[in-house]
């Protein structure tokens, strides 16, 4: 809703004040960190907004050095028919639309990370940052260089994958080749993203950046009760067909067989002939451009920041894991489980607590199938 006045409380004195733009949103600076109330005026919405309300007028937040936060204040009819919960079946059906859309961005990254656990035992903690440098170079591309958007995104994809390949080429495969151990290397990942993470910080700063010319769009009808974007529905048509691609080159192509022969057993699949090196290191370019996709759809949505990435590492995390480590089938469908879970548990719960959802989903699905969904039992003793 446009022309609407949002204030930006400390200690109950207004620090700060704006009114909304056309895409619904307003800029508020807090002069440091600290505890804030962000506070609507109901009196001041537009006429469109008539008969519409808040859940609650007042948002209590934190706000951190260097770091953008956003609160969202969303309007309901009051008196429109609701399930006993509470909740009305639109609100359900437009959590469900925005839950797919989430969990085929964490499936994009999801299913390169499975992929390189899957071929090398790694769990690579530096996976979000490779999430990162795909929106921020196609970002660069573009806002800087003044390329076309698709031309900058695919620039950005390959970007990722040469990063992907010097990665491994310049990284894990020493540390391979020196039977470097699987917790070691997991520190090390750590470190790399640590180190990646804070020198986005410096190099592009802490505020959150768009893409020129893909802000504000309105959404389009496309179920009753249903808005999305058409940036969204291109976003999400695409995400399915490079899944789908990545699927069918992983059962029909001889990189692919060999790709799951090596997730599979890779000493019996060096002896078989496989070059497990060559193998590894083309899952490692494949994984990072399509973390960088994932990176570029992600910024379309929530916009670009050094740290969005790390952001959504816990619900990739979580995919990979509920899906089954090491199964790229198993990650694509834990995304869209977590997706949708943590877009519905929003209905019920505070946004802040969203990703909590998607932890107990987690917990509860292994304590009844340790290995994961689509994952095998193995024998451990």
């Amino acid at each position: 809703m446009p022309g609407a006045t949002v204030q930006l409380l400390q200690g109950g004195q207004q620090v700060a004040t704006a009114q909304t733009d056309a895409r619904g949103t307003a800029a508020l600076a807090a002069p440091s960190p600290g505890d804030y109330q962000v506070k609507l005026d109901v009196t001041s919405l537009p006429s469109a907004a008539k008969g519409l309300e808040p859940r609650s007028d007042t948002i209590a937040t934190t706000v951190q050095e260097g770091l953008g936060r956003t609160v969202a204040f969303r309007l309901s009819e009051p008196g429109s028919e609701q399930a006993a919960s509470g909740v009305s079946s639109s609100q359900v059906l437009q959590r469900v639309a925005t839950g797919l859309r989430f969990g085929l961005v964490i499936a994009l990254g999801a299913i390169g990370l499975s992929l390189i656990f899957g071929t090398t035992g790694l769990t690579n903690f530096a996976h979000s940052e490779l999430i990162t440098l795909g929106a921020l170079t196609t970002y660069l591309y573009q806002a800087v260089a003044g390329l076309p958007f698709l031309l900058a995104a695919a620039l950005g994809l390959v970007s990722s994958a040469v990063f992907g390949y010097v990665n491994d080429r310049v990284l894990w495969q020493p540390l391979r080749r020196r039977g470097t151990g699987l917790i070691a290397m997991m520190i090390v990942s750590i470190g790399l993203s640590l180190f990646l993470r804070y020198a986005y910080l410096y190099l592009f700063g802490g505020g959150v950046r768009t893409f020129p010319g893909y802000a504000g769009q309105a959404g389009v009808q496309v179920l009753p009760g249903v808005l999305l974007r058409p940036l969204d529905l291109w976003t999400m048509g695409l995400s399915v067909v490079v899944l789908v691609a990545v699927a069918l080159a992983l059962v029909k192509t001889r990189l692919g067989k060999a790709t799951r022969a090596v997730a599979d057993n890779p000493a019996l699949a060096s002896a078989s002939g496989i070059d497990v090196d060559k193998v590894i290191r083309t899952v490692w370019i494949a994984g990072s451009a399509l973390a960088g996709l994932s990176g570029v759809v992600l910024g379309l949505q929530q916009g670009i920041s050094f740290q969005m990435g790390f952001q959504i590492l816990l619900l990739v995390f979580a995919a990979v894991t509920l899906g089954g480590l090491g199964t790229a089938f198993g990650a694509v469908l834990g995304s869209l489980v977590v997706g949708l879970f943590v877009e519905i548990s929003t209905l019920v719960i505070p946004t802040e607590l969203q990703n909590l959802g998607a932890l107990v989903i987690l917990i509860l699905i292994l304590l009844v199938r340790p290995q994961g969904i689509l994952g095998r039992a193995q024998r451990i003793g």
